[in-house]
């Protein structure tokens, strides 16, 4: 923070400097001019001209000075600044709900905090090196020309304000346009960035038209809110002008009398010139000013809006840090809902011990992703609660209830960085032996010893460049590297064909081994060795018990689903194939089922 009031004050004292120093100089070319139209000897007159331009040098240059430290000040203040405006977006904005990201486009918010941080470029560079040197400008051309002529300061300070205001007023109207501008663009790179996201999937379905069709539209709406915005800008561009014509007119014809009367002369007109001249230019410079304030301020308003909105879920005053013990789970009569007509989970009663292996099983659309979510608090329960070694999950840290659990979910997504920072994100302080280590007992040695670049090889943006069982495999090391002692396995398999999936078998027991695991699976084949089993049906805990248990039990829907399943795979009731999706638009997500 001092290092940025530094900068600061330096923009500053450089800035208002200039200025002055701009504003001195032409005092010295009205004497200059006087002199070099006197009668009297050029002989003598020469040596003052001489000192004249000397000292017109000399303010010059130090004005050239101040210049260059209100520049050097600026650049770094604008680019520190920026990149604390950056970190603190980004701080907020990912530690938004799994919800909130699920409504957002990723281009999107990347475009937002984007804008923002340009926003902030352009209306600190306009503040500093435009705004106030332009009051400075303002205040001593006025006090000047006073000094000279009351009559013609009057003029000029009538015709500053005319221009001032017009500014302010367009600059107002042309708000909301600027408003329509930029939500234009951030639709615009949001449908972009969702095509190419999506680009396999356009291609198989042979989209490309349609898509083509969908940028068309939007960037044409785009184009034609551009066109009328810049038609707005050269109107006022024009009209300024017509003001700066009229002016120069004005204040020149209302001078003749004054130099017939002897009360000017020439060097006053080469003064009254400069000055016009200077804040003409400054004053017309304004006018874009004022235009850049508004656009910064629509750029800025969407990301804005995000710092604004309250995080959906949060830690709660005096959160202390979950205190591990055994790893037992509770849910006590929980219910959960996405709105009013959609209740997802039931009055969910059910106790995990520590250590103990739990399957859920049932049909998509049963709540079983919902159910694992809650407990990792990517969403609020309605009613009820959730405890961890009898602590309530909402009394505690969500870094450190996250820190106690892994999760290998059913399509893990990668960054686009190296194979080893992608394992090594499980423990980042963990060797590059230990991620080793990890990812042989993952099996991920078999695809990644086949690289070039082995474990330096980057996977692509999610990992695209990798298969979903490598994917798998990655993310399975990267929860043995963890080593939580609660693991949660959603369809941690489901990628993988029947001999990658034999081969870590053996990698999930030792994974599995004395920790509470909760598994979500649809090859039943998979979890016949857990120590109980959960069926959830409509929300709500059908039966539960052991795999012998449950296929001798009358009725049984356990028994039903293990009947049905062929070749690995489960047949799902209905025509039902998408679980836990709210029913109003923007709310949850796809369940990964």
């Amino acid at each position: 923070m001092k290092t940025l009031q530094f900068w600061l004050w330096l923009t500053l004292i450089g800035s208002v400097g200039s200025t002055i120093f701009g504003l001195v100089t032409p005092l010295f070319y009205r004497t200059f001019f006087n002199d070099l139209v006197t009668t009297g000897s050029k002989a003598l007159v020469e040596p003052t001209l001489r000192h004249i331009i000397l000292i017109v040098l000399v303010l010059n240059f130090i004005s050239w000075l101040f210049n260059r430290f209100g520049q050097i000040g600026i650049d770094r203040f604008t680019a520190k600044g920026s990149a604390k405006l950056k970190q603190d977006a980004f701080s907020y904005l990912i530690n938004h709900s799994y919800t909130f990201f699920a409504n957002n486009f990723t281009g999107s918010l990347t475009q937002r905090i984007g804008r923002y941080s340009r926003a902030y470029e352009r209306l600190t560079d306009r503040v500093l090196w435009n705004v106030i040197p332009l009051g400075v400008r303002i205040i001593g051309t006025i006090a000047i020309l006073y000094t000279i002529n009351r009559e013609i300061s009057i003029i000029v300070m009538v015709w500053m304000i005319i221009f001032l205001t017009f500014n302010y007023f367009y600059a107002r109207f042309k708000l909301k346009y600027d408003l329509q501008k930029s939500e234009a663009d951030t639709k615009a790179s949001a449908v972009l960035a969702d095509a190419i996201t999506n680009h396999n999937t356009i291609q198989l379905f042979t989209g490309q038209e349609r898509e083509r069709g969908t940028f068309f539209d939007i960037t044409s709406i785009q184009s034609r809110l551009t066109i009328f915005v810049n038609n707005l800008a050269g109107a006022a561009d024009a009209f300024q002008a017509l003001l700066m014509v009229f002016m120069e007119f004005i204040l020149f014809y209302f001078s003749i009398p004054l130099w017939a009367a002897g009360e000017i002369n020439l060097g006053t007109f080469v003064l009254f010139e400069s000055y016009i001249l200077g804040l003409g230019y400054n004053m017309w410079d304004f006018s874009r000013v004022i235009r850049d304030f508004y656009e910064g301020f629509s750029d800025a308003k969407e990301m804005v809006e995000i710092l604004e909105l309250q995080h959906e879920i949060k830690d709660i005053p005096g959160a202390t840090d979950l205190k591990m013990k055994s790893g037992e789970v509770e849910f006590k009569d929980v219910a959960f809902s996405f709105n009013e007509s959609r209740q997802v989970l039931k009055g969910i009663n059910l106790d995990i011990k520590g250590g103990e292996k739990v399957a859920l099983i049932g049909p998509s659309g049963a709540g079983k992703s919902t159910f694992v979510r809650l407990l990792l608090r990517l969403y609020e329960i309605n009613k009820g609660a959730i405890l961890v070694d009898g602590q309530d999950i909402k009394n505690v840290t969500q870094e450190s209830l996250h820190h106690y659990i892994s999760l290998v979910p059913q399509d893990p997504i990668l960054f686009h960085r190296t194979l080893m920072e992608n394992i090594r994100y499980g423990r980042p302080e963990a060797t590059d032996s230990e991620v080793i280590e990890a990812a042989k007992l993952a099996h991920c040695d078999e695809f990644i010893d086949n690289l070039p670049k082995k474990y330096d090889t980057f996977v692509g943006e999610r990992g695209i460049k990798l298969s979903g069982g490598e994917r798998q495999r990655v993310a399975i090391a990267r929860a043995i590297l963890k080593n939580a002692p609660i693991l949660i396995l959603d369809e941690a398999t489901s990628s993988l064909d029947s001999h990658s999936e034999a081969l870590i078998q053996d990698a999930l027991e030792k994974l599995m081994s004395g920790k509470t695991t909760i598994v979500i699976a649809h090859r039943l084949s998979t979890i016949r060795k857990m120590d109980r089993i959960v069926v959830v049906q409509d929300g709500a805990i059908l039966e539960e018990g052991t795999h012998e248990e449950l296929l001798v039990k009358e009725g049984s829907l356990y028994k039903k689903l293990w009947e049905l399943q062929a070749g690995g795979f489960i047949v799902q009731e209905g025509d039902k194939d998408i679980e836990d999706k709210p029913q109003n638009e923007g709310e949850g997500d796809e369940d990964e089922d």
